[in-house]
């Protein structure tokens, strides 16, 4: 991301995540859940430090620890309601599986509310948000 910029790998970080959220779901067997898991985790290779980075970029330097905090507080946070809310949607639409749907579509959504909506922050590729 310091080269290329943190939107594109926040965006596909995001929907290389939600495709492997998916994948789970259209296969079966350990051979299969672990393409899955690879493609997780390449996606969220490419997301979870380039969203700090973000975070660092738009952050004034005096500011910048307090900012990484905050970040990971709400994060964090959402760790715990996103498993609330997976549990949620399991109870009302009758499996799991309507989970692993809800959590793939959400990271497609977010992928493309970062894509439409977000500025690029990384400040060489972007002068205006100095």
């Amino acid at each position: 991301s310091d080269r290329i910029g943190r939107k594109q790998p926040i965006v596909w970080g995001m929907w290389l995540c939600g495709t492997g959220v998916a994948l789970v779901l259209m296969g079966k067997g350990e051979l299969w859940w672990s393409f899955a898991a690879a493609v997780m985790g390449f996606g969220m290779a490419l997301l979870y430090p380039t969203l700090s980075a973000a975070v660092s970029d738009i952050a004034h330097p005096n500011w910048r620890g307090s900012a990484i905090g905050i970040y990971r507080f709400w994060r964090d946070l959402g760790y715990g309601i996103g498993a609330l809310l997976l549990g949620a949607v399991a109870a009302l639409f009758g499996g799991i599986e309507a989970g692993f749907w809800f959590t793939a579509v959400a990271m497609f959504i977010s992928g493309l509310i970062v894509l439409l909506v977000c500025e690029e922050t990384h400040p060489r590729l972007n002068p205006a948000s100095d």
